[in-house]
């Protein structure tokens, strides 16, 4: 963290997409970042705008105005980052920016796949910290995987579980396994939203009008997570409880087992995984 010798602690945003909106809203709610504090960058001029009167805060096109800050939040896709490097004057600028502070400040990436290596390459002399929030964060109900690169202090470190605790369970992670936590946590809201989506579809043509078997797939996911949690059950033993001897439940399985829709969960995740990997 900046010493007194900063005129503030400060905290800049490079790309606003949903995500990084999740997070400074409850961040800025929680009292974690003062509107003051912060400077944000977009592309456009229009996005400024919007963002300007939601969040009353200086927001740019030119992603230089937040070099000057002690922590950086840097939520672009991937493919943007080489460009963004070249937005900032190149390697030596960026490195410039972070030699001028009495502490090197913090880069707190939520760039899937890009790895420590790359983005301490990108800017040099800044603590790197690569962080994987997932879509339930908008309902501060996410999960947040962490990987501290060599460098971030004891107090950088708190700071960044303190910000992302405020939108659900942060886990600090070796960065070797980011890409798997990624594929189940990240990916997986999608993978169980076709399940949902999938369930739905047959329930209405089972019968149910549409709207009826959105909402009971809904609540039947919802439900079923909070018994496995709050009754600590493992995935097999609900399976076991609901399923009868020549019941529907268990008729309804053996059609899932043919189908072989545990094999193409697993590939998924596998497949998310390294793709993750190929980011890097």
């Amino acid at each position: 963290m900046p010493s007194t010798a900063d005129s503030q602690l400060s905290f800049g945003v490079i790309g606003l997409g949903r995500m990084a909106q999740a997070l400074l809203t409850p961040w800025l709610e929680a009292g974690l970042l003062q509107r003051e504090q912060l400077q944000l960058s977009v592309a456009s001029e229009s996005s400024a705008q919007a963002l300007r009167q939601r969040f009353d805060c200086p927001v740019h096109t030119d992603p230089s105005a937040c070099l000057a800050v002690s922590e950086l939040l840097l939520a672009l896709k991937p493919q943007q980052l080489d460009g963004l490097v070249e937005q900032l004057g190149g390697r030596s600028a960026i490195a410039a920016a972070a030699a001028s502070r009495s502490e090197p400040p913090l880069l707190i990436s939520v760039l899937a796949g890009v790895s420590s290596e790359r983005l301490q390459d990108c800017f040099p002399g800044w603590r790197v910290v690569r962080t994987v929030p997932n879509t339930p964060a908008l309902v501060r109900q996410g999960l947040v995987g962490l990987a501290f690169a060599d460098g971030v202090s004891a107090e950088q470190q708190q700071r960044v579980q303190t910000l992302f605790a405020a939108v659900g369970e942060v886990l600090e992670l070796p960065e070797s396994q980011l890409p798997a936590f990624l594929a189940l946590t990240s990916s997986g809201p999608a993978f169980v939203a076709l399940v949902a989506e999938a369930l739905a579809d047959g329930a209405v043509a089972a019968g149910l009008p549409r709207a009826r078997a959105h909402h009971l797939a809904h609540r039947t996911l919802a439900g079923t997570a909070a018994l496995l949690f709050e009754q600590d059950l493992h995935p097999g033993e609900l399976k076991d409880m609901v399923s009868s001897p020549a019941g529907a439940t268990i008729a309804g399985i053996r059609v899932l087992e043919q189908s072989q829709l545990r094999s193409a969960l697993m590939e998924a995740v596998v497949r998310a995984a390294d793709r993750s990997r190929e980011l890097g």
